[in-house]
């Protein structure tokens, strides 16, 4: 009875934004036609409405978030495109000479829409361009201004723009990133203390150039504004570090990569560790990538023989070797444009075939997300607050908000709305704390370590920008909710999770790369990232039982807690929520839980209830057996 029934639309909600340097531009929130869905990111419900502007206009950008995105987007954008108008495809993972293509097309005047990710927020000065849309939430004020900005660089005249949220509460956070492009607001991150890694590798570098004086080197070091106010000792941890490896590596000779001169300068220990330097020098740490490459069908006896690698054809890009690691011979998915089977993947290639097929996966990526912005999570909560402000939404998404205050309530900008009811045989509790996927992720690990031992035995969670959604055997109402939103959470049980979970193990790999403790190309040879993987885990136990201050595990603890746990935003959400916590028991999901419920990703907990169920699933076998 949820479900808003169709009705007549358009393209509407025009807002006229000026930008802090002055540049006007005129944005719209698309008005679907269709139901604007509960949940999804693929937008697919809007594209016959995409595809009419960009009917009607000589050149339009189309960017999305991600590059997962970015292929979804274009073959749904092909599948209806029936005048065959010229739309290409360009993301960061397609070969360096289709990407190229693209770009001299573009500039010729030869295509009518490229859908894009990030890589064409910079740099398009064309005025040919004369608008952008944007599928899904912009994620930010400033990457909204960005995207804008790419079209109509003609004098007086204003920028043109559509956001075509994918989801309802997407639409939300597109009138957020309006509002404040409007009011002039920035969500730049706030300035992050150095990183030790980064510091590491560039003593070394230093050492590369020549003999240092350690004082002289600190003082510039500082003068820098990420290092300004790093601990006393950390210059020299890090120094002690490059010199020798630390307490628990200094024993081996591969280690030492600097000594003290008796003249007081620092300088390398054997000059061929420039080379070394030189060939691992940089801090972005990719993961392993495999190359697509055309080729024939294999026969039988081809496919047997491996003679389909000799025989690959042009390569169409990059992708994750973990995503088609989850493929088998014959799966199809989308990449570069086109559908592709997967023929066998030989060394560092996966070989392929255009194909055909309705259902193609696309190719994710472990770069592909995008948490909310502060700027945007203070709006959104204050925009659901305030029904006096629905009237610049959607219908349907006023309408949504409507049943969600008549079936619940509404989530308040100071406080915490957490829901509990029953959905089957399962107990559910959901909270709306709008601070991210992150934080989201950080607290679904910590809610679960405390249900489970508070004996509410949980099954698992799943969470996206927006809210947290947990389940479990028992009824999660009756506990007392502001103990377990406690910001207590984030001591010993934060503790224990780390201590427990592998998310410092694979931070820590990361930070050995960038620190050059392991290096992945020498000359004539490269490791392959699984040989990385063990050298780095090794290292990591090694010190974790005999050196656990080591610098190192400093910096991929810094880098867990500010990055991959977002810390920060875990810490004001149990701030904020603190006495103001609003418990609602329902007795069925409220409509602003359906979305989570729908969400991909669900996180499982092996727990008491995972060994209760599996217990009764033993007692119904030996029931039917006739045990």
């Amino acid at each position: 009875r949820w479900l808003a029934p169709q009705r007549p639309g358009a393209p509407t909600l025009a807002r006229p934004v000026v930008a802090p340097d002055g540049a006007k531009a005129d944005i719209r929130i698309l008005d679907t036609r269709e139901r604007l869905p509960w949940a999804g990111h693929s937008a697919r419900h809007a594209m016959g409405e995409i595809y009419a502007e960009i009917a009607r206009r000589r050149m339009t950008l189309v960017f999305v978030n991600t590059r997962a995105q970015a292929e979804m987007t274009f073959q749904e954008l092909w599948r209806v495109n029936e005048a065959d108008l010229p739309i290409a495809l360009h993301h960061g993972s397609l070969d360096a000479t289709r990407r190229r293509r693209v770009e001299a097309a573009m500039a010729r005047g030869e295509l009518r829409a490229v859908v894009c990710t990030s890589t064409l927020d910079l740099g398009i000065d064309w005025g040919d361009v004369d608008l952008v849309v944007n599928v899904g939430a912009p994620k930010g004020s400033s990457r909204l201004l960005q995207r804008v900005g790419r079209a109509n660089h003609r004098l007086d005249e204003p920028s043109q723009a559509l956001l075509a949220p994918a989801n309802r509460f997407e639409t939300l956070e597109c009138l957020a990133a309006v509002e404040a492009a409007t009011a002039g607001e920035q969500d730049t991150p706030k300035p992050r203390a150095g990183a030790i890694d980064a510091l590491a590798q560039h003593l070394f570098g230093r050492a590369v150039a020549g003999p240092f004086d350690a004082a002289q080197f600190e003082a510039e070091v500082r003068s820098a504004a990420p290092y300004a106010d790093m601990p006393p000792d950390r210059f020299a941890r890090c120094l002690d570090y490059v010199a020798t490896g630390g307490y628990a590596l200094r024993a081996y000779e591969r280690h030492a990569r600097m000594r003290k001169g008796a003249d007081g300068l620092w300088r390398l220990s054997d000059p061929r560790l420039a080379q070394l330097y030189r060939l691992n020098v940089g801090t972005i740490v990719e993961s392993e990538m495999l190359t697509v490459r055309l080729a024939p069908k294999p026969t039988r006896a081809g496919a047997a023989s491996g003679g389909a690698a000799r025989r690959g054809g042009r390569a169409l890009g990059r992708i994750e070797e973990y995503f088609l690691e989850t493929l088998a011979p014959g799966d199809s998915f989308a990449f570069a444009g086109e559908v592709l089977r997967l023929n066998a993947i030989v060394e560092d290639e996966a070989l392929v075939s255009r194909t055909t097929s309705d259902a193609p996966k696309a190719p994710s990526y472990a770069g592909g997300k995008f948490p909310l912005s502060t700027w945007l999570a203070k709006r959104v909560r204050a925009l659901i607050a305030d029904p006096a402000h629905w009237t610049a939404l959607p219908p349907q998404t006023a309408e949504w908000l409507d049943m969600q205050r008549r079936v619940s309530s509404l989530p308040r900008p100071d406080g915490l709305l957490v829901e509990t009811f029953p959905r089957g045989a399962r107990h559910y509790l959901a909270a709306y704390p709008f601070e991210g996927r992150l934080a989201h992720q950080s607290l679904g690990m910590l809610l679960t370590r405390r249900l489970e031992r508070l004996g509410a035995r949980p099954l698992g969670f799943v969470c996206n920008d927006y809210s947290i959604t947990v389940w479990g055997l028992d009824d999660m109402g009756r506990l007392d909710l502001a103990g377990l939103f406690g910001q207590d959470m984030l001591g010993d049980d934060l503790e224990e999770w780390l201590a427990e979970s592998a998310l410092l193990k694979r931070t820590f790999r990361v930070c050995a790369q960038i620190a050059l403790l392991v290096e992945r190309r020498h000359t004539g040879r490269e490791k392959t990232g699984r040989q990385m993987t063990v050298s780095t885990d090794l290292i990591y136990d090694v010190l974790r039982a005999h050196d656990p201050g080591h610098v190192l595990l400093e910096a991929a603890r810094e880098d867990a807690l500010g990055g991959l746990l977002d810390l920060e935003r875990l810490a004001d959400l149990l701030a904020r929520a603190k006495g103001r916590i609003e418990h609602r028991r329902l007795d069925r999901v409220s409509p602003l839980a359906v979305p989570g419920l729908l969400e991909i990703g669900k996180e499982s907990v092996q727990g008491e209830a995972r060994d209760a169920i599996l217990a009764e699933a033993a007692r119904e076998l030996v029931r039917e057996a006739g045990g």
